[in-house]
């Protein structure tokens, strides 16, 4: 299966500067760039929860485009500035979009992330079956 680029409409102008894709489908899976929660014009959302809240409605924006469903997600890497401090407010927002079987989830602490004012950036792996 020759791997194909998904990109929700709202996205392509930024995807199309930045030089790359949110999604790639390929050989029965879905990978995703890493997501924070800034808009399509680059802005970002006010406090930590509604940050966390756009990653998640982004991530399943560019399932769709695969038409998938945040169920279809089988890992997740977090990468958050401040984790420790958050951590129980991510943790609620995360339950509150993904069900059982929840996915393989790894938490990181970082020191930084390319996007200003983002405080998490995340990262997925889907199924296509």
């Amino acid at each position: 299966m020759p791997k194909r680029a998904l990109i929700p409409p709202e996205l392509r102008e930024a995807c199309e500067k930045a030089g790359m894709s949110p999604g790639i489908a390929a050989d029965g899976f879905v990978f995703l760039t890493g997501v924070t929660g800034a808009r399509a014009d680059g802005t970002m959302p006010d406090g930590d929860i509604a940050q966390f809240h756009a990653c998640f409605e982004k991530i399943a924006a560019v399932l769709a485009e695969a038409d998938l469903t945040l169920a279809a997600v089988v890992e997740m890497t977090s990468y958050h500035i401040g984790l420790r401090g958050h951590f129980e407010s991510f943790d609620r927002v995360r339950r509150a979009h993904l069900s059982d079987p929840f996915p393989a989830w790894t938490a990181v602490e970082v020191a930084g992330l390319r996007r200003v004012g983002a405080v998490v950036e995340i990262r997925v792996v889907a199924a296509l079956d």
